[in-house]
């Protein structure tokens, strides 16, 4: 297994805090985390999660949501920080149980000064798991949202319901985005035998941005979440259509920034001693131009701090979990989170740097 690399700065624009000042650049963070199961202690009887409860086969009690709220609370705290110390301006999380878990993570004194606001839905996933929208006002006002059933194709996942994908239309510094946040289904049964969930899910996402195209010239997209597959699987490349090369996306169609970290060996979860990365923000052409008014791709980072990785045992060098098994490890996510580093400029745009 290839060891892991501490990422600094990724990417061909790489720029510094004091770089962005010189060029006098407001700078907005962009990001995905999956929380690894976090839920509350509460059973609730209409999905499945006994075991997320005292009771349960995991004695999941208050302590140690207390403990699962704080490792993800100090996480996010730092995301991005390198670049402006309000952290992620919009964060697209996924495996939460409810919004009162949200609410219980932004209201946590690591993060309660920032002032996150929440957008979720409850989706009808078997496992009682969705994903969510948290935003800093600061930056982001949201304007409409919606959640958007996937239909699962027969065969494709023995459970019959999968999380949905949440929209939301907001306006992004007073520029309107379109951001779609999603979880699609698992490789659980096999990669090929699961890959139509994953198809479906993606053209779910396609189909709605084709219709907001109808109805906005060029829009500014994100798609982002954990996606189950890697920048090089057909629901990505096929169905949403992302390109790894800038000068290959043209209007209507989406750009790629993890392809290049992908290639080199770099991932946000590991299985099997091999690495995957399937945690990808994916954007639209009009996010590539750094001649314009409004935020531009700058960065991508993976954020995997060395207090974030597994140091003993069977995980060892993989991203330290939560769970061993039904034992409680104390660790953060058994994914690593992402992020775009976004510039604007403050000043009239001349063309390239």
């Amino acid at each position: 297994m290839r060891p892991i690399l501490f990422l600094l700065v990724l990417g061909t624009l790489a720029v510094n805090s004091t770089l962005a000042q010189k060029q006098s650049y407001k700078v907005a963070i962009v990001g995905f985390y999956n929380l690894e199961n976090l839920f509350d202690t509460i059973d609730n009887p209409m999905v499945d999660d006994n075991e997320f409860s005292p009771n349960g086969p995991r004695r999941y009690d208050a302590t140690i949501y207390k403990d699962k709220l704080t490792k993800l609370a100090t996480v996010i705290s730092q995301m991005g920080t390198e670049m402006n110390p309000d952290g992620p301006a919009i964060l697209g999380v996924a495996e939460v149980e409810n919004d009162t878990v949200l609410q219980d993570l932004v209201r946590h004194p690591l993060l309660e000064k920032r002032g996150y606001r929440i957008v979720h839905y409850d989706s009808r996933d078997a496992r009682g798991i969705d994903v969510g929208f948290l935003y800093n006002p600061k930056y982001f006002t949201p304007e409409q949202s919606d959640k958007l059933f996937v239909q699962l194709p027969t065969g494709s996942k023995d459970a019959y319901y999968t999380r949905d994908v949440l929209w939301i239309k907001g306006k992004f510094d007073g520029e309107t985005i379109h951001v779609y946040v999603n979880h699609w289904p698992s490789r659980s049964g096999g990669e090929k035998r699961s890959e139509p969930g994953r198809r479906a899910a993606a053209q779910v996402c396609r189909n709605h941005m084709d219709s907001i195209a109808r109805v906005e010239k060029n829009p500014k997209v994100v798609v982002m979440g954990d996606l189950n597959d890697d920048p090089n699987n057909k629901s990505i490349l096929e169905v949403i259509g992302a390109k790894g090369n800038k000068e290959e996306v043209t209007p209507g169609g989406m750009y790629n920034p993890w392809v290049d970290l992908y290639k080199k060996g770099y991932g946000t979860l590991a299985y099997q001693d091999a690495w995957g990365l399937f945690d990808q923000i994916l954007l639209s052409q009009p996010w590539l131009s750094n001649a314009q008014k409004g935020f531009f791709l700058s960065t991508p980072k993976i954020f995997n701090k060395e207090y974030m990785v597994e140091n003993k045992g069977r995980y060892k060098g993989y991203p330290m979990r939560t769970w061993d098994g039904l034992t409680y490890r104390g660790g953060y996510s058994d994914h690593f989170p992402t992020y775009l580093i976004m510039l604007k400029h403050t000043e009239t745009p001349k063309r390239g740097f």
